[in-house]
């Protein structure tokens, strides 16, 4: 019985040291203590709109669960695209100090380097399950980590859209021979793709596709998904929503955080912030999955969209395409090179496990639902 009060007492005085290392800081010396948590408020910038369902609401829940797991040390303040600086100056602002942290896609830094391509999505890439695969236990963090020093940067994953459809087009899409001098919004290697089958690709920010769709500045678009671009209305002026997406079939969204200020943090402050993007990683994958889900019935039944199936020819016009253009992309420099390696056996992996899992069994599950 004495002993194990004895164990007990001690287990109360371990925690009680644990929650006031927690609380005081780095000490007078200035050397910081490994479990401390410091006052800070950090500033955010994003590529989103502000409060746009699902990816202008993701960096606000980051910032949310840093706040709360922190126990109310860390804020941070989160600034839309445009309130501090625009979308694709967000890399530069955290590169330079001038903002702490952004969220946005990797592959608006392109012309930094072609291997951030391969953190967010490329054509015919990786589902949601097995960017997470790679990420995470393939090999694929340490790489980011490598190519994202290089402008001090540390990339942490924090959102995925999952698999985006083909887009909105003005007209019908019945052949290759439509793409022809096709004006479409798309960025990164999805973009570069189209070219090759002939369609001028565009790359412009969220908040200017509609206005540009509108003025027939562009004649297509993709987006994100349904429930994102039910929000933006695209409806109103392209009636054809096409499928299947062969551009972003898993987009990993990300948290950057500025290297030199992620190397004063304690290594319970960046435990802290690497949970809150993996919780708010995890939430995303929901949310898209069921609100996707419910925006495409709207859709349909509410707004009398037309949703076609992509042509057969136009799909293997673009699986042709996409191998030439990630091949050269793996060409440009030796980073990107072992990026595109690393990446493409770990997808090889994935594919394997997949075709005798996840394939047959979605197929016969079709079947027990009378679909």
């Amino acid at each position: 019985m004495m002993k194990r009060r004895q164990l007990l007492t001690g287990g109360a005085l371990g925690a009680a040291g644990l929650v006031a290392g927690c609380e005081c800081g780095a000490p007078a010396g200035g050397a910081a203590i490994p479990g401390a948590i410091n006052s800070r408020e950090l500033k955010m910038v994003t590529t989103w709109p502000k409060d746009f369902p699902g990816l202008g609401t993701m960096p606000e829940r980051v910032a949310q669960f840093i706040t709360e797991m922190s126990g109310g040390a860390i804020t941070v303040r989160v600034f839309a695209a445009g309130e501090l600086v625009s979308a694709f100056e967000s890399f530069d602002a955290v590169s330079n100090g001038a903002a702490d942290m952004y969220h946005g896609a990797e592959y608006y830094w392109v012309g930094k380097s072609p291997g951030f391509n391969f953190f967010t999505a490329v054509p015919f890439g990786m589902t949601i399950s097995e960017i997470m695969a790679w990420t995470e236990f393939g090999g694929g963090q340490a790489l980011w980590d490598e190519l994202s020093a290089r402008f001090n940067i540390k990339p942490i994953a924090a959102g995925n859209s999952g698999h985006q459809l083909g887009g909105w087009f003005k007209k019908e899409i019945n052949s290759l021979e439509d793409f022809r001098g096709l004006k479409m919004r798309m960025p990164g290697l999805g973009g570069e793709v189209l070219r090759r089958i002939g369609a001028s690709a565009v790359a412009i920010s969220g908040g200017e596709i509609y206005p540009a769709l509108q003025s027939g500045a562009i004649d297509a678009t993709e987006w994100v998904g349904p429930w994102n671009d039910l929000a933006f209305g695209f409806y109103q002026e392209a009636k054809y929503y096409y499928w299947p997406g062969f551009h972003e079939p898993g987009s990993q969204l990300a948290c950057g955080i500025n290297l030199d200020l992620w190397n004063t943090l304690t290594a319970t402050e960046k435990s802290i912030i690497q949970g809150a993007c993996q919780r708010a990683n995890n939430i995303s994958i929901a949310e898209f999955t069921h609100h996707n889900a419910i925006a495409l019935e709207q859709l349909i039944n509410e707004h009398g969209v037309e949703l076609r199936q992509m042509p057969e020819d136009v799909m293997a016009a673009l699986a042709d395409a996409s191998k030439t253009v990630l091949e050269e992309t793996a060409a440009t420099d030796d980073i990107t090179g072992r990026i595109y390696q690393s990446f493409r056996e770990s997808l090889i992996r994935s594919m394997d496990w997949g075709r005798i899992s996840d394939e047959t069994y979605m197929a016969a599950r079709r079947k027990a639902f009378d679909l």
